[in-house]
């Protein structure tokens, strides 16, 4: 099976994540693309394959050398974005792609106008979706990719290498991925996620990262008799909105810029809710970021003493500091630098090296703060999480060919 081959069996899976279940993993059908996974893991004669409870999947490839090598990790997750639907996926392949607009049905159109990086891609071979569904690049590219370059690896004798493991986990895209992942059974010096997405991202920095949920409590009378009793909750809601800065919103931001992003209101007279994400990559930043909301929060209970309640919960930090870190006792024990490794592997792999901070995370940014250091190399999807999502087949290619490179280079340096 090529690699192309697999990922067009992954991604016909339905596993969209979903965050109001409270079980991990979050959806059965993730489970289910666990056992498959599994499966194919064990028929391929992998060692150490284990799945648990939680649908969190680990596999080994033994080394073929004597040599003192540190033990690398490959990470992917398995679920795919409820922002899109993720069922009945029926991808087709654009070959060499001319450059036009792409046609993906009869009232769906990808314009090179609104998405001008397709252009980046003229002459490559574009996985594209029907026009109805996301695609699922982001990650089962990324399983693909680890999958086939392990398989690479065992065929290519030749290519000296420590002990590899991988891991695929759920729930990723609803911000639980890490939380069960087992660092300890893993074993690894260091880790690598393979999410990221145009070919030669390398990503050691992301935001920080928090949810705040406010709740404002009114009084509904009726209107007709509302003076000087009513207080309309929805109303509260949106002063509150109002109060936060227009310009530190996702839509006005770029780079190192963080932001509060608005992405959920209900409510009525008696009760209304708004749920905002926080994000800054600098954690003072990100600090004063939540004592803002708090801020606010005051500011409306002043004038209406009781009325608003806040509850804030942080996600994930920013990698970097632990990524900093590991490469510095890397030194000292005279291994290669996590991030100098990487940046190597793509070269050697035919890409630019693009080091970029993350405006989002990964589950490796929680697995840095467990004590496992996990930058996050591209696995080549792009327009993540929507119809218009699609992948380069030569862009897999090259993330494959990195990995296998990340590998030969720790055993060689």
């Amino acid at each position: 099976m090529t690699l192309t081959e697999r990922f067009l069996r992954y991604v016909k899976v339905e596993t969209t994540s979903n965050e109001e279940t409270g079980v991990t993993p979050s959806t059965p059908t993730q489970m289910a693309f666990a056992k498959m996974l599994e499966q194919e893991l064990k028929d391929l004669n992998f060692e150490d394959v284990v799945l648990d409870e939680l649908g969190y999947l680990y596999a080994t490839l033994p080394a073929n050398t004597d040599k003192q090598v540190p033990v690398i990790g490959f990470i992917a997750h398995m679920d795919t974005a409820p922002d899109a639907s993720g069922k009945n996926v029926n991808p087709r392949i654009v070959e060499n792609y001319d450059g036009k607009d792409i046609q993906l049905n009869a009232d769906t159109v990808m314009q090179t106008s609104y998405f001008p990086e397709l252009l980046n891609h003229v002459g490559e071979d574009l996985i594209v979706t029907d026009g109805t569904t996301l695609l699922g690049a982001d990650d089962k590219a990324g399983i693909a990719e680890i999958i086939s370059a392990m398989l690479y690896l065992r065929e290519h004798p030749e290519i000296e290498h420590g002990k590899i493991r991988i891991a695929f986990n759920p729930d990723e895209e609803i911000g639980m991925g890490a939380h069960h992942f087992n660092v300890e059974l893993f074993g690894c010096d260091w880790a690598y996620t393979m999410d990221g997405g145009e070919v030669g991202e390398l990503e050691f920095e992301n935001f920080n990262a928090a949810s705040a949920k406010i709740t404002f409590h009114g009084t509904n009378v009726h209107p007709g008799t509302a003076k000087d009793k009513m207080v309309n909750a929805a109303l509260l809601a949106m002063e509150f909105a109002e109060q936060l800065p227009e310009e530190e919103r996702p839509e006005h931001t770029e780079g190192y810029e963080g932001f509060y992003h608005l992405i959920g209101m209900n409510g009525t007279v008696e009760e209304a809710q708004l749920s905002y994400i926080i994000r800054d990559h600098n954690r003072e930043l990100f600090e004063a970021r939540k004592q803002n909301i708090l801020n606010v929060a005051e500011n409306i209970n002043k004038q209406y003493p009781g009325r608003c309640e806040v509850v804030l919960k942080d996600q994930y930090y920013n990698m970097l500091e632990k990524v900093q870190e590991a490469d510095a006792e890397n030194q000292k024990k005279g291994l290669p630098g996590i991030i100098d490794l990487a940046k190597q592997a793509i070269l050697e792999a035919g890409c630019p090296v693009k080091v970029q901070p993350i405006r989002g995370g990964t589950d490796g940014a929680q697995l840095s703060f467990k004590g496992l250091p996990c930058p996050n190399i591209f696995a080549g999807g792009m327009n993540m999480h929507g119809r218009f999502e699609y992948v380069p087949i030569q862009s897999m290619e090259k993330a494959m060919m990195t990995i296998v490179k990340i590998c030969q280079l720790a055993a060689n340096c």
